[in-house]
């Protein structure tokens, strides 16, 4: 039987120290994600946890529903909200580290159907069409379903379409109605829809954003996330240019 020198057993040893070092220092981060940033964080949280060591523990939802459960003390680290407003109020109230939001993205909203052809570049189907249920996310809990209920009050078409809606919890559960055939067309998120730098399937139009208020989404540090290295470290991946490319790459705005 052949033994390992003396050296080779030193070498092992301090290898295994050091990967024992390099886990004792990763941790884990709650995250409380916008419903609409689910895919681009996904593919984030991988790659900040390659990185990083760190690993991201995502929860997608509605902004507001998130709000709710911080205020009641959700043990979330880091808010990436579908709003700017949702994350200066928690700054306000206390439940946040001042002066730690930044916009990660600005959103687009934009008119889809999985049916090819039925949307058109203009969004003229919403006064031609024969559907019968528009989706539309929460307004009151979801910034994407405002943005919407402006857009259609923008074109004269709010109160002609109300009681059409189909009423999305999240963007998430609005994309289902369509994406199942519950509701013919809906508004959704463009990253929802997008592959590759384009529409994936069905048919879209992507809503000027003259029609709505622009779809800032920021991020921020919440208070119980203030001195853990994990939270800390992602608040800074998520401004790296590998996140900023990944962003770019579902059809957000920077």
């Amino acid at each position: 039987m052949r033994f390992a020198s003396p050296l080779i057993r030193l070498l092992a040893a301090a290898g295994m120290a050091l990967a024992g070092l390099a886990s004792a220092h990763a941790g884990e981060v709650p995250v409380a994600v916008a419903a609409n940033f689910t895919a681009p964080m996904q593919k984030i949280a991988a790659a900040f946890e390659q990185a990083t060591g760190h690993k991201a523990v995502l929860s997608f939802g509605a902004t507001g529903k998130f709000y709710a459960q911080i205020k009641n003390g959700a043990p979330f680290q880091v808010l990436l909200s579908a709003d700017d407003t949702t994350p200066a109020r928690l700054e306000q109230e206390g439940q946040a580290v001042q002066g730690s939001r930044f916009t990660y993205a600005v959103g687009r909203l934009v008119l889809w159907s999985p049916r090819e052809g039925y949307v058109d570049d203009q969004g003229q189907v919403l006064k031609t069409g024969d559907f019968t249920y528009l989706a539309v996310a929460n307004p009151k809990l979801a910034p994407y379903g405002l943005a919407a209920v402006q857009t259609l009050e923008k074109l004269g078409l709010g109160e002609r379409l109300q009681p059409r809606f189909v009423t999305g919890e999240n963007i998430a559960q609005t994309y289902q109605f369509v994406a199942t055939g519950n509701a013919q067309l809906g508004f959704v998120a463009l990253s929802q829809v997008m592959e590759g730098g384009r529409i994936a399937k069905g048919s879209a139009w992507q809503v000027p954003e003259a029609l709505h208020d622009p779809i800032r989404q920021d991020a921020v540090l919440l208070a119980t996330g203030k001195d853990q290295p994990a939270a800390i470290a992602l608040m800074k991946f998520l401004r790296s240019d590998a996140a900023r490319e990944v962003i770019r790459a579902y059809g957000y705005g920077l």
